[in-house]
């Protein structure tokens, strides 16, 4: 990416962001998971510490809690540069599902929310999670199935519920827990921020899942049975829960965006000293038409996945919050299927040892596969872009 759309200075910081993940961060990858394997974090704890010495760490939040107050627009252009390396992210503490907390929690949490939850998130003392997602028949894509209940009892409520697919939450501190507050289709469901180690709440288990889980990517499970919240855990107001729910997943699914542009932009880099020193039937790989249909398509996919998300961004940084929303869901859906096609084709393209876990591609993909579920499956995003539209609420002259 150029620096198309991008301030001087912003550009600057995104040099400065890419110097470090290239110099130091993607040299340190296999330590850091060999480390995370044994229980420790020694070489992450200092790459963490480095970004932190130069000015980048938070980078997405406001200046008064240490970020550089950068909006959308420096979200998505540092977290693509982040995002070239699996562990990025973590370094420089704009992973999620921490990211979108802190950003939810600047906007709408109390005073006393911030003393006791955010200031330690911030300064990455603690890890939290996003309890939404539920086994059938409660939510998942629909999030109107949802059945986890706080009923209002003496002293605030009590909450009783199933959650899983809850991201970092067998490390978590503490919890956003969306439960159903009323049976109103709209106004039915709120947001508590829990304690983990509140009574009533009992961690199930990490959810196996196709990709290895790593650092706090555990997908955790959660039972919560007669946990008691004194009103001072309500996020907002009653019946505010899908509505702060959206307004945090649609700058997190461009953030998201730029995470998988920038693994997939690398995967594609990675490609370029095989196919043109290979030789097969005659000739170096880059020379064969077939794969150079690949690298087209990928090259393709990636300036257009720029784009698109860096517009859905632009609308936010306007304040045009529900004009982006339909083009948000264009890019996470048109992202997510262009890094799995990426990074098949980069295994397509080395064969038998783009299989093997001597490259890094298998295990990128089995990772990638998620990118078409989280945040809203494909499918709900089609939906809900073509229903905006037949209502008159896409411009495609945009």
């Amino acid at each position: 990416m150029s620096d198309f759309l991008l301030s001087e200075e912003l550009a600057a910081i995104r040099a400065q962001v890419r110097a470090l993940v290239d110099s130091k961060i993607i040299p340190a990858e296999k330590a850091i998971f060999e480390e995370d394997r044994a229980g420790r974090r020694d070489t992450l704890t200092a790459l963490r510490a480095e970004a932190k010495k130069q000015g980048l760490w938070t980078p997405h939040l406001p200046v008064a809690l240490g970020g550089r107050g950068l909006g959308p627009m420096g979200m998505c252009a540092l977290f693509r540069e982040m995002g070239r390396s699996p562990v990025g992210a973590k370094v420089f503490h704009c992973d999620a599902p921490d990211q979108g907390n802190m950003d939810l929690l600047v906007q709408i949490a109390t005073p006393q929310q911030k003393t006791r939850f955010l200031e330690p998130l911030v300064r990455g003392e603690v890890t939290s999670a996003f309890c939404m997602t539920e086994p059938a028949p409660g939510a998942g894509a629909d999030p109107t199935n949802l059945k986890t209940a706080a009923t209002r009892v003496e002293g605030g409520w009590e909450i009783n519920g199933h959650k899983w697919f809850s991201t970092g939450g067998r490390n978590a501190s503490f919890l956003l827990v969306m439960a159903r507050t009323s049976e109103d289709p709209k106004r039915g469901a709120s947001l508590f921020i829990v304690d983990k180690a509140a009574p009533g709440v009992r961690y199930v288990r990490d959810v196996p899942v196709m990709g290895e889980t790593v650092l706090d990517h555990h997908e955790g499970e959660f039972e919560f049975e007669k946990l008691k919240v004194g009103p001072e855990a309500l996020l907002g107001e009653v019946g505010d829960g899908f509505p702060l729910a959206q307004a945090r997943l649609v700058p997190a699914r461009l953030t998201h965006c730029m995470r998988w542009l920038g693994l997939a932009e690398r995967t594609l880099s990675l490609c370029r000293e095989y196919v043109t020193t290979r030789i097969s039937f005659g000739k170096e790989l880059a020379r064969h038409q077939a794969v150079q249909r690949m690298i087209y398509d990928s090259a393709e996919a990636i300036h257009a996945g720029n784009l698109m998300t860096l517009h859905a961004a632009w609308l936010l940084e306007q304040g045009k919050t529900r004009e982006a929303k339909p083009y948000s869901s264009m890019a996470k859906t048109f992202v997510a299927n262009a890094l799995c096609k990426v990074l098949d084709d980069a295994i397509q393209m080395h064969g038998g040892r783009g299989y093997s876990e001597d490259l890094p591609f298998a295990q990128w993909y089995r990772a990638a596969r998620a990118a078409r579920i989280a945040d809203g499956p494909d499918e709900v995003h089609h939906m809900t872009v073509a229903r905006d539209w037949l209502l008159g609420r896409i411009d495609l002259l945009v």
